[in-house]
């Protein structure tokens, strides 16, 4: 727009440009910030941040947000996770089965959906393994175990169900 069509040149002459002659364009006529969000504000609150005010729900005194931190991975995912060299060295060997330590892989459960290859056994230590996981491990001819209680009483694990281990990575018996 040209200059002389702008409002700033039409108040030109009129003593305080709109501004009025108290205040004079300074500080903070509706106030700082959100205030008056529940009086002289209230429509553009109700319109633009509905629920901003009150209470919902129950408050959980001293919650331990990681009580309720558990990943899950499926069977079906589990040989994704082993390295290429580790699946050759055990393919070669029908009694070898390279070890899963899934929380060494960032996941605490195992959950039963998907299907293993029945061919090659695998050990898989978890914090949680559910039932129907634990049944498709066995019938692969794999283990399934708990890490917590597997290091503790087996700290130099070596063999499972009649097969050797095939460790690999940073899954070192910790003692």
């Amino acid at each position: 727009m040209t200059t002389r069509f702008k409002k700033n040149r039409k108040k030109r002459g009129h003593v305080s440009a709109g501004h009025g002659r108290i205040g004079k364009h300074r500080k903070h006529p509706g106030g700082r910030g959100n205030a008056g969000g529940m009086h002289h504000h209230r429509i553009l609150f109700d319109k633009y941040h509905p629920g901003y005010f009150g209470k919902v729900g129950m408050r959980y005194f001293h919650k331990l947000r990681n009580k309720f931190y558990c990943p899950i991975v499926n069977i079906d995912k589990l040989w994704s996770l082993v390295p290429e060299d580790v699946k050759e060295k055990a393919a070669k060997s029908k009694n070898t089965a390279p070890v899963v330590d899934v929380t060494q892989l960032g996941f605490f459960k195992v959950l039963g959906k998907g299907v293993l290859p029945s061919n090659q056994p695998l050990v898989v230590k978890a914090k949680l393994i559910s039932k129907i996981a634990e049944k498709k491990i066995k019938e692969a001819g794999g283990a399934a175990l708990y890490s917590i209680c597997s290091d503790r009483l087996h700290p130099d694990l070596s063999r499972v169900n009649g097969l050797t281990l095939l460790r690999w990575g940073t899954m070192k018996s910790k003692r």
